[in-house]
């Protein structure tokens, strides 16, 4: 039986593909188009895994993507080298965004807070594939986060630390200062009052612990914004890992809203002598560190700035958007960069909080932190 059915594709060049005759059934018709397609998009981008360079770092000047995409051309290239192997284990297909062109897209939205169409035509990208690199660089980052947060550090590495705390405002055996911060989010798709924190928004309560130079010791990113600051520390690791410790080497510092502990210390809450004063003052101004360093990962990453609107994302993804800009963070500063570049100077938008007058006062933490006050402040 003859068909009446004639496909012809002639390619007249490798560049050419054309039909130049059909007939019959669309089931072959459609046959037809998809290898001509086919034929023109193995042309284009090849056989196998290929990975397209859509923009050239090397075309564009320092001040350019400084103002872009938040950093230097030097960190750029660094990340590139830090991430890449990640991120082309995450794009083992056809026609995979360049680990380059990827941290651009992702730099581009952490400094932006957005998927601006403009942001994609300058990297040549759509704002789907904008995404996906998002996607993928955020949890190559989450990746590294332990070897960029971490308390485990070496003794030498401890001692300057607490001399640079002590150099603040002389309070001695300081290893980092904690406190909490509220990241909006938009709220969950289910009816889940759990993100709604005591201003009446939806977030993400952060607790972070810094060193003196504004470097995160500890990240946690996770908790519904209705937990308390005192309630997400109860439930931290941070609060794990110190009471787990036979003899503490030193203690964190915390405002009020977190309970005294022997190896966490508290203003004073009632001060009535002049040394209470001292301490008060003295603690104020370390514990400071680390709204400054908040204020500057904030101010670095206006994805995170509420001013800037809240995060687009389920809990869990700006959960993991916020942990890649704290290592982000990290990286930037063990590379030279200076934590405070971006610091804004007005205060965080932070979630208020009660003190418990209720909550019990541990008795031997009680006579730690007056041994440091008469000791030092006397």
């Amino acid at each position: 039986m003859t068909s009446n059915f004639n496909v012809g594709v002639h390619k007249q060049s490798p560049a050419q593909v054309t039909i130049k005759y059909f007939s019959g059934s669309p089931e072959y018709v459609a046959m037809a188009i998809s290898i001509a397609v086919l034929d023109c998009d193995l042309l284009l981008h090849g056989r196998g895994h290929k990975t397209l360079d859509r923009f050239d770092i090397e075309t564009v000047s320092d001040e350019f993507l400084l103002t872009t995409f938040g950093f230097p051309r030097e960190f750029i290239y660094y990340l590139v080298e830090l991430l890449k192997d990640s991120l082309l284990r995450r794009t083992q297909r056809s026609r995979a965004i360049s680990p380059d062109v990827q941290i651009l897209a992702a730099l581009g939205f952490y400094s932006t807070g957005s998927f601006q169409s403009k942001m994609g035509d300058a990297i040549g990208i759509s704002q789907a594939s904008m995404s996906r690199c998002v996607s993928n660089v955020t949890k190559a980052l989450i990746e590294k986060a332990p070897e960029f947060i971490a308390f485990t550090r070496d003794e030498a590495t401890r001692q300057q630390s607490k001399e640079e705390f002590y150099r603040i405002a002389v309070i001695p055996n300081v290893l980092g200062v904690v406190d909490c911060a509220h990241i909006a989010i938009k709220a969950p798709n289910a009816d889940d009052s759990s993100y709604v924190n005591k201003k009446g928004f939806h977030s993400i309560n952060c607790q972070l612990v810094c060193d003196a130079r504004g470097l995160l010791l500890s990240a946690e990113t996770h908790w519904p914004g209705s937990l308390t600051d005192r309630a997400v520390f109860k439930q931290s690791r941070v609060a794990k890992l110190f009471e787990e410790q036979d003899n503490n080497e030193g203690w964190l510092l915390g405002d009020n809203r977190y309970p005294l502990k022997k190896w966490l210390m508290t203003p004073v809450q009632s001060p009535e002598s002049p040394t209470d004063y001292r301490y008060n003052l003295a603690h104020t101004t370390t514990h400071e560190i680390v709204d400054r360093t908040f204020r500057a990962i904030q101010t670095r990453f206006r994805c995170l700035d509420g001013a800037k609107g809240y995060l687009q994302y389920s809990p869990e993804k700006c959960s993991h958007i916020i942990q890649a800009c704290c290592v982000l963070h990290n990286i930037s500063l063990q590379s030279g960069l200076d934590a405070w570049t971006f610091e804004r100077t007005e205060a965080t938008d932070q979630s208020g909080e009660d003190i418990d007058p209720t909550d019990p006062v541990d008795p031997e933490a009680l006579r730690v932190r007056q041994e440091l006050i008469q000791n030092h402040f006397s």
